[in-house]
């Protein structure tokens, strides 16, 4: 492990809800612009949303917290995480729907 990526975290989200067609994704982006975080956000075909976050800890916990809000059209019922081996990304995008 290099220096550069000793300090990040890397967690792969899940989000359920009424997250599709309310500005779920770009409002991530915003987020994770905000943040200083790297990884993608992208819709799922059964209407969740998926996302990579990495970054500093305090960082991703705080976009963590923010995807069980999300914007304020969403309704989210559910957020599911799995932390992952960082991967040094070095960009954050919104990825076509799968």
């Amino acid at each position: 492990m290099n220096s550069s990526s000793k300090d990040l975290m890397r967690v792969h989200v899940w989000v359920s809800g009424r997250v599709q067609g309310v500005g779920y994704r770009a409002s991530t982006w915003d987020m994770a612009q905000l943040l200083k975080l790297n990884g993608w956000v992208r819709n799922l075909r059964d209407g969740r949303v998926e996302a990579v976050f990495e970054g500093a800890p305090e960082q991703v916990e705080e976009m963590l917290r923010w995807c069980h809000q999300g914007p304020p059209a969403a309704i989210v019922d559910q957020v599911a995480t799995e932390q992952e081996p960082p991967e040094g990304l070095k960009q954050f995008e919104v990825m076509r729907s799968v």
